[in-house]
């Protein structure tokens, strides 16, 4: 009965789920594309396949990304499957379009909708379908189930807080969790927290993401542009709303617009000898993040109009230093989609976002694959586990707010034996965790080989 009332609710939801699609469009086009794929109505036909019909549903960026190497080691066993890629997101559809072969298909996520989510089954009929890592959606879980269709949930993840909001909503979440087929968790805790909701968890294979492999052009790009600079360069990496406020006020107090005559040493050279390179997480706030950077009356230089050797450089002369002081520091913005390889390239060492306001932090992991050492903020339950073991590997450093974070980057970039020191041991730490999308795939298999149906080809 209490479903009911769910149900009846996203399908009242379902105008409002339009007005912020159209709003949302406004800055990213991308959502206005196929809006009604998004309700289940489709306008791409299904030809005939013969092998397994794989849907992976991976909603952002961050989990189509994780999924490729996933979806590599499915198509080694199951060479003849076809893919069916869902998102949620315009950045995660962009990024899964690249991982398409002849005969794959691609649509947006049903709204959780009893009549969007049985066109979609009915539509596509998939052989088996996994979720990435989050994304537990009960009238798609229900259906499925009604359906016959296995449901995996691989990569799982489920913080304290997402435990507490879902234990308040036990109604609905527990049958939800309790009705997948089986449950594959990134770590221990994770698998624990799963379990209270009545997950089906099978086991804990580790975090996907060590195995997705940095672009390796941009790394080089990214490097050689760091090599032009005079200045150590420090990244504020998917910088989330309130920190770049919080860090252009640091800066603009130590500059020297400000005048100030006694400021800490570490903070003073991050306003006026450290090249800063913000990179927000959500490019719909790009606009957003360079009107702040001028006014508090830094001028920026944004990657979009970077030419090919990279960001303009001004060379300071002892003539000219004096003059070039007094004119606004540039601060540099990553305002471009899919090259964190090549910012982190770019970068001596990266500040995490998320993990300095209370949004438990953004992903370390592509860093520490990239070279880049890290300094994180306090908040990082998203990430807790793959956070603790980089900082026991020496490949993070802790910082308890944003001030002492500055000043542990400018310590680091002011060392190079540390700093050569913390990129070895940040790429010695992602490669000690690589070789779950192998064990995943083999796992995924046996689920798709019981499959009614199904045999390996």
């Amino acid at each position: 009965m209490t479903r009911w009332i769910y149900a009846l609710l996203m399908w009242l939801a379902q105008p409002l789920l339009r007005r912020k699609l159209m709003r949302r469009g406004l800055q990213e086009p991308g959502y206005l594309y196929a809006i009604d794929e998004r309700f289940g109505y489709y306008s791409q036909s299904v030809p005939t396949h013969t092998g397994p019909s794989v849907w992976v549903h991976a909603v952002s960026l961050g989990e189509t990304r994780a999924a490729a190497v996933l979806i590599t080691a499915l198509r080694v066993q199951w060479p003849d499957m076809r893919l069916l890629l869902t998102h949620g997101t315009a950045t995660g559809r962009s990024e899964g379009a690249k991982l398409l072969r002849e005969g794959d298909l691609q649509v947006w996520q049903p709204w959780d909708t009893r009549g969007a989510t049985q066109r979609f089954l009915d539509h596509f009929k998939p052989t088996l379908g996994i979720l990435m890592e989050t994304e537990i959606w009960p009238n798609t879980v229900h259906a499925c189930r009604a359906q016959g269709v296995p449901l995996l949930l691989v990569n799982a993840r489920l913080s304290d807080k997402s435990l507490r909001q879902a234990q308040r909503l036990a109604w609905l979440a527990r049958p939800a969790y309790a009705a997948l087929t089986a449950v594959w968790a990134q770590t221990r805790a994770d698998a624990e927290r799963l379990a209270q909701l009545g997950a089906p968890v099978r086991g804990v294979l580790g975090n996907l993401k060590f195995d997705a492999a940095p672009d390796a052009k941009q790394l080089a790009a990214g490097s050689a542009w760091r090599a032009a600079q005079d200045m150590p360069v420090v990244m504020f990496a998917s910088s989330r709303e309130g920190e770049e406020l919080a860090l252009l006020q640091i800066l603009k107090s130590f500059s020297p617009l400000a005048q100030v005559q006694k400021a800490p040493i570490a903070i003073e050279k991050a306003a006026t000898q450290v090249q800063w390179l913000i990179v927000p997480r959500h490019p719909q706030r790009f606009e957003a993040v360079v009107a702040l950077i001028q006014e508090h009356g830094f001028a920026v230089q944004r990657r979009s109009a970077w030419q090919a050797d990279g960001p303009v450089t001004v060379q300071k002369t002892s003539r000219e230093a004096n003059e070039l002081n007094a004119a606004p520091p540039c601060i540099w913005l990553g305002d471009s989609l899919g090259e964190m390889a090549l910012y982190y390239g770019l970068a001596d060492v990266a500040l995490l976002g998320g993990s300095f306001e209370p949004l438990g932090g953004q992903n370390l992991i592509e860093a520490a694959a990239c070279g880049c050492p890290v300094v994180m903020g306090p908040h990082t339950f998203n990430f807790a586990e793959a956070a603790d073991q980089a900082l026991a590997a020496g490949a993070a450093l802790r910082a308890t707010d944003l001030p002492q974070a500055i000043t542990l980057a400018v310590d680091l970039v002011t060392h190079s034996h540390e700093l050569q020191e913390k990129r070895q041991a940040s790429q010695r730490f992602a490669q000690a965790h690589q070789g779950v999308a192998m064990q995943l795939a083999q796992a995924v298999g046996q689920v798709l080989q019981a499959t009614p149906g199904q045999s390996m080809r």
